[in-house]
This record gives structure tokens, C-alpha cells and sequence, in this order.
């Protein structure tokens, strides 16, 4: 399947659900790897039937996160499903499941139980809280995590209640380091000739993006709060309304606090002590905002954009998502593909959003249906067209 890419020639057997393990699953099969998606009988990933919108009976939800992979449906708690299942290990590079802690084990498909048969194997686990800790056998998802780790104190307005973003981050991100310490586990292996565990936590992840909003606590002793659409340390850099709605302003620093006034001809604010260092403008943050809301509700949007974009002032729309998908600069990057899809027909994914020279990734296939490779992927590793037929009559498969 996988002809391209830097992990072309490699195997993942993917047992994850949800988000965080396809996101992960989805990431290698971008730069080439092939992935073996098992998913249950009958059932598939739970994120098939979350919905709506359905597409000719797909789920949109699902379609988001499972090109580039071929889903087998296996019963590996049955002995022949476990076999089978095996065979594919033994195939396979890597592994990647989002169980709970213990589940593996139980099963006794974890990484301390196999690792002495497939010494090569790297084995990759994402959950909630990790592998060890007190609260390692928690279950994660994601807005839980996203209050745990202090992300929704710092989201939302200033005199408002705490959000969650309105992205699932904390599944995202745990997919994205899960891909990291994948590839960082195949540069070891290949000095080695060994694999090893990679255990990703979600709290974890979110908790490694709070950055300097932890170091001002860990080291100033500072508590972090709600800013709305602002930032906690540079001014002015927040959304505000234009004649016609909404754009971002990012001034970051006191050259494009100057360039920013003289565009919009407002000189007396570089002159004002209170606005003439960020740290000043900070401080002084409603006094400003007060200043500058008139005369940016004076123009409309474009005229502000292209105004400032050309001052060299960071600045842009707050555009719907519909809008931002049809930006002629992602469409020249190749973020929107057309791909085939064996119910829909032609459907559009997301692009490969990692640019490489000269091993690109790129989109190959079309997220596929229940079970749409089982019998090549059983016949592939020497299954009987009988035995597969007894197979599915069983529901192993």
C-alpha cells in the first residue's frame, strides 16, 4: 500500500480507537508506513457511529482521522483471532493501542509479554494518565484532561466561565508525541536492532504545552488567568471589532507597536509613556484597548488587513472553518486532497501538513470501510479462503 515516504517498508498494527491512537496511526501512514487498522467485528471503531453528519452511511468524525490505513476486523480474545493477531506482530514494526492501563496485560498482549518473541517490536501506549502513577488506571478523555491540567482555567473571557478548546488537544497532542516517540524509537532500533515501550500520557501532553504559563507559576510564583482572546504578556495582541466584525491584532513587539500606530495614524500612543515598552502596554492593557477600539471600528476589516499586512503588522481574519479550508494558500500547499472512497466515491481529507524534500509524505488512500481488507490481509499471511469463510461465520472476523 505504502510506496513512498521516509517509513516506507514499515508496518504498524494499529489497535486503537477513538482519536488519540488514530491520530497517531494516521501521522505514520501519512510518511509512508502501512497500517493494519483492527478494529472489532461487526462494531468497528466507536467513532464509526458518531454522528451525525453521515456521508452515504460514514462517519464524518471518522473520516477525519483514518486515511492511509486498511481496517481488518479481528476477535483477538478468541484463540484463533489471538493466532492471527499474532501473525500480524510478527509481521509488524510497531504497535499502537489507547486501552486502559491493565487491559494488555489481562490479554496478555503487553509490551513486558511480548517483547521476549519480538525483540524488534516498538510498542506504543496512549491513555489518559500513563503506565505508572497513582492514577494510571483512570480512564482519559479529553475535556477531563483539558480541566485536569489547568488547560480550561486559561480559556475563555476574562470574567467568564473556563472553556475547553474547541478541538479535542489533549487527544491530539498525545497522538502527536505517541508519532514522536515512535520514529525517535526507530532511530534507536535501527543503532540497536531493538525496540522499546513508548508510554504516552494525556495529561502528560497537555500539561508539556502549558510552557511559560507554568514557568511563571514554577518559578515567579504567579497564577495564570483568563485573558479571553489576549495574552497574558504582550498588549496589544487580541481580537478586536472592525465596521464589519472581527480581526486579530498581534503586535509583539515595540518596532510593530510603532509601525502599527502610524498605519493607523494614531501617533500619540508612541508618545505615551504608559504604551512606550510592552511591558508598560501590559500594565496598561484596559487604557489602550479603550484607546484603540474606536479607531479600529472605524474601517472594515479587508481595508485593516491589507493596511497593516502591508506595515509589516501582524494581523488577520476570524474567519468560520468553511472560510479558512478554502484558503488559496493551503489549497497551494496541497492541505485539501481528493481521494476515492469504496461507498462515497470522491471525498476530500486534510493534507500531509509535515513538508519534506525529498521523502514526502502524501495521501494515498481513502479512510477505509469496516472491515474492507480483512480477507487480503488474511490471505497475505496464509489463511485459507475456507478458513476465512469458517472465520467470518464465527464472527472472529
Amino acid at each position: 500500500m505504502a510506496d513512498q515516504g521516509p517509513l516506507s517498508g514499515l508496518t504498524v498494527v494499529d489497535l486503537t480507537r477513538v482519536l488519540s491512537g488514530p491520530y497517531c496511526t494516521m501521522l505514520l501512514g501519512d510518511m509512508g508506513a502501512r497500517v493494519i487498522k483492527v478494529e472489532q467485528p461487526g462494531r468497528g471503531d466507536d467513532t464509526r457511529a458518531w454522528g451525525p453528519p453521515f456521508v452515504k452511511g460514514e462517519s464524518a468524525y471518522f473520516l477525519g482521522t483514518n486515511r492511509n490505513k486498511e481496517s481488518i476486523t479481528l476477535d483477538f480474545k478468541e484463540p484463533r483471532g489471538r493466532r492471527i493477531l499474532e501473525q500480524l506482530i510478527e509481521r509488524a514494526d510497531m504497535l499502537v493501542e489507547n486501552f486502559r492501563p491493565g487491559t494488555m496485560a489481562r490479554a496478555r498482549l503487553d509490551y513486558e509479554t511480548l517483547r521476549g518473541r519480538f525483540p524488534r517490536l516498538i510498542y506504543t501506549s496512549i491513555s489518559g494518565f500513563g503506565q505508572t502513577g497513582p492514577r494510571r488506571n483512570q480512564p482519559g478523555y479529553d475535556a477531563v484532561i483539558q480541566a485536569e491540567a489547568g488547560l480550561m482555567s486559561i480559556t475563555g473571557a476574562v470574567d467568564g466561565p473556563p472553556f475547553r478548546l474547541g478541538v479535542a488537544i489533549s487527544d491530539m497532542v498525545a497522538g502527536l508525541l505517541a508519532a514522536q516517540g515512535i520514529v525517535l524509537a526507530l532511530y534507536v532500533r535501527d543503532r540497536t536492532g531493538h525496540g522499546q515501550y513508548v508510554d504516552i500520557s494525556m495529561l502528560d501532553g497537555v500539561v508539556s504545552l502549558l510552557t511559560y504559563h507554568a514557568s511563571m507559576h514554577l518559578n515567579a510564583n504567579t497564577r495564570s488567568q483568563r485573558v479571553g482572546n489576549g495574552h497574558a504578556t504582550i498588549a496589544p495582541y487580541d481580537t478586536f471589532m472592525a465596521a464589519d466584525g472581527d480581526f486579530f491584532l498581534a503586535v509583539g513587539n515595540d518596532e510593530q507597536f510603532r509601525r502599527f500606530c502610524t498605519a493607523a495614524d494614531v501617533p500619540d500612543l508612541v508618545a505615551d509613556p504608559r504604551f512606550a515598552t510592552n511591558p508598560s502596554r501590559v500594565e496598561h492593557r484596559q487604557a489602550l484597548t479603550a484607546r484603540l477600539n474606536p479607531v479600529l471600528r472605524a474601517r472594515p476589516r479587508a481595508d485593516w488587513i491589507a493596511l497593516l499586512t502591508e506595515s509589516g503588522v501582524p494581523c488577520g481574519d476570524v474567519r468560520e472553518v468553511a472560510d479558512a479550508l478554502a484558503d488559496s494558500q493551503l489549497l497551494a500547499r496541497r492541505m485539501i486532497e481528493s481521494v476515492e472512497h469504496a461507498t462515497i466515491g470522491q471525498m476530500k481529507v486534510l493534507g500531509v501538513p509535515i513538508k519534506l524534500s525529498n521523502t514526502p509524505g502524501s495521501v494515498r488512500s481513502a479512510p477505509p470501510t469496516l472491515g474492507q481488507h480483512t480477507t487480503a490481509v488474511l490471505t497475505e499471511i496464509g489463511v485459507s479462503p475456507s478458513d476465512i469463510e469458517a472465520l467470518r461465520r464465527d464472527k472472529v472476523v
